[in-house]
């Protein structure tokens, strides 16, 4: 049985409004404002509209910056041997891409005084791990000091020996740290999130904390004389920041930093002459044509994900650090082949985990917990965000660990609870329940004791129905409300893309409206898109909708009946015409 979703109009925040009139905004872009932002602290919402660089906190307010800085000086001085270790996601990938090209073509280290240290998602886990030490330690060549990027802030018993080694290891990171604090064996630890850090912007994704580091490093070589005062500011690399910060679903709302890192990357990305991307755009084909925000969490960011999820994740680095364009194409072919099979795994899991969800969401489960015996830990995250689409319940998926009698898991998350927080509670309540874990309101992974399954399904669901008291769950789609006949047109479309980046915690605008239909057709190799033609009063506009319906099946839309949709706007681009288009993303029929 489907889950039908309630369609729900946002309210809108009415000193938001009025600032947003006050600032000469048009009605339609004050309503979008409106409708997503609860508070807005700063003098101006242009702040937000046309965010700049300019917002940005200088990265020597972030604690610890001083020592992390200091360090690399020495080691670039002394000629050390330098350690990236990075998460294998997005943010992971990109951080350290960034960081590598600084040191090795901004700051003069050489590839020979460089390891590249990303562990593999199913062989070694998550972060800073056992594993990865033990290789690290057993190396040849040992670092004599690691830059962590997007991962180490829960890591101390591993940072501990590294230390213990004599390797000196600064954090960069934006995840919630434990209860007991920063990894007390770190020289430095460079996170937004600790508590005693005056940082002003808590939501930064890991590759922008990484390029605040790079940005204060180069300031400090030039400072004391070590590099050229013309040595080219760091910008040049927010094409990795964009991709990183969007593929990771930080806030894009309340935060002015990182819309203006996320708008000033894809403008980068789409004047750059990088390998990388033009690697990508002939792979996408010549009905590409920028590059949006869109197109990074949408078909950029899942592509570099997936080689992690599937392989060895060094191909999604090789991609971005391609230096020319045969070898960019090689590796996103990699990268391609991949997401193919990553999206074969994924369909199969999710099959299988909607059966075991739909009997806890009957059930009255405050959170959904699914132990797939013969899943793949590396399509957990992206299996569980889809639950969380169909039932609008915080959701666990968990698959064997490649420890014996341990699961490991990703959590996703719903308005109202912060994941991070809730297995917090769990781990208070059950203590040894879990071997790790980790993360940030929306996002977490855990690595649990088999044996204690039953219990954190009763533990998760009381810690979720403290934070959630009589909020009630379901999918509901929020929606921006009616959008008159009127401004069915490009310039309404060109009116919203001013409010771009859209993201997590700043959705696309989905407006309603009702429509006849004039005509239907099932397109794509299986069949379940459906291309319409509406119309409402004169006006004819075509549509699409994907996912509509289950494969070999024929969807109930009446010819000449009544639809009530709920729509995005988007260009559809043909035979060098451009036009609008509706993309339907639920429907109801109203009357055949």
């Amino acid at each position: 049985m489907k889950v039908k979703k309630k369609w729900q109009q946002r309210p809108l925040n009415a000193r938001l409004q009025e600032q947003a009139r006050l600032e000469g905004l048009h009605p339609l872009e004050v309503r979008i404002l409106a409708g997503r932002l609860e508070t807005w602290q700063a003098q101006r919402l242009m702040d937000l509209v046309q965010p700049s660089l300019k917002t940005l906190a200088p990265p020597q307010v972030l604690k610890d910056m001083d020592l992390a800085v200091a360090r690399l000086v020495q080691a670039i001085e002394q000629q050390e041997v330098i350690g990236i270790l990075t998460d294998y996601d997005v943010d992971g990938i990109t951080s350290h891409a960034l960081i590598y090209r600084s040191l090795n073509a901004f700051f003069g280290v050489p590839a020979t005084r460089l390891l590249s240290l990303i562990g593999h998602r199913i062989e070694d886990g998550y972060g800073i791990s056992a594993r990865l030490t033990d290789r690290i330690l057993n190396a040849p060549v040992r670092p004599s000091v690691i830059i962590s990027a997007d991962c180490g802030s829960s890591d101390e018993p591993t940072i501990a020996r590294l230390k213990a080694a004599g390797i000196d290891v600064l954090v960069t990171d934006h995840h919630a740290l434990p209860i007991e604090g920063p990894p007390s064996s770190a020289h430095a630890v460079i996170n937004p999130t600790r508590a005693d850090c005056p940082y002003p912007d808590k939501t930064l994704a890991g590759c922008a904390v990484a390029w605040l580091l790079m940005s204060a490093l180069r300031q400090a070589l030039i400072d004391q004389g070590r590099l050229a005062p013309t040595t080219p500011k760091l910008a040049c690399f927010l094409d990795l920041v964009a991709l990183g910060t969007v593929a990771d679903c930080v806030s894009l709302g309340g935060s002015a930093m990182n819309r203006a890192l996320v708008k000033t990357g894809v403008a980068l990305m789409n004047r750059s002459d990088q390998p990388c991307w033009q690697a990508f755009r002939q792979l996408m084909g010549p009905r590409f044509t920028d590059f949006t925000p869109a197109t990074l969490g949408f078909q950029l960011g899942p592509r570099i994900n997936a080689r992690s999820r599937m392989a060895d994740p060094y191909a999604a680095l090789h991609f971005l650090l391609a230096k020319d364009a045969a070898s960019a194409m090689q590796q996103l072919v990699l990268l391609d082949e991949d997401n193919q099979q990553r999206r074969e795994v994924e369909r199969q899991m999710v099959e299988q985990a909607l059966l075991m969800a739909q009997e806890q969401y009957e059930a009255g489960c405050a959170g959904l917990v699914v132990y797939l015996a013969e899943g793949h830990s590396g399509v957990q995250g992206i299996v569980a965000s889809r639950l969380v689409e169909r039932f609008g319940a915080p959701c666990v998926i968990l698959t064997p660990s490649n420890q014996e009698g341990q699961l490991s898991g990703s959590a996703r998350g719903v308005p109202g609870v912060h994941l991070r927080d809730s297995l917090q509670q769990v781990d208070d309540d059950y203590p040894g329940i879990f071997v790790r874990f980790g993360g940030h309101k929306g996002a977490a992974g855990l690595t649990l004791r088999q044996e204690r399954l039953q219990d954190f399904q009763q533990a998760w669901h009381q810690a979720l129905r403290q934070h959630l008291g009589e909020q009630a769950l379901g999918p509901v789609l929020w929606t921006d409300g009616p959008l008159e006949p009127g401004l069915l047109n490009l310039a309404t479309y060109d009116l919203l893309a001013r409010l771009e980046p859209y993201g997590r915690e700043f959705e696309a605008p989905v407006f309603e409206g009702t429509f006849r239909v004039e005509s239907w057709r099932c397109v794509g190799a299986d069949q379940r898109t459906v291309q319409l033609r509406l119309s409402v009063g004169e006006q004819v506009v075509p549509a699409i909708w994907f996912h509509a319906v289950q494969a070999g099946a024929s969807p109930d839309l009446p010819l000449g009946g009544t639809l009530r949709c709920a729509f995005q706007l988007q260009p559809n681009h043909y035979r060098g015409q451009t036009e609008l288009q509706l993309q339907l993303v639920d429907v109801q029929v109203v009357a055949s």
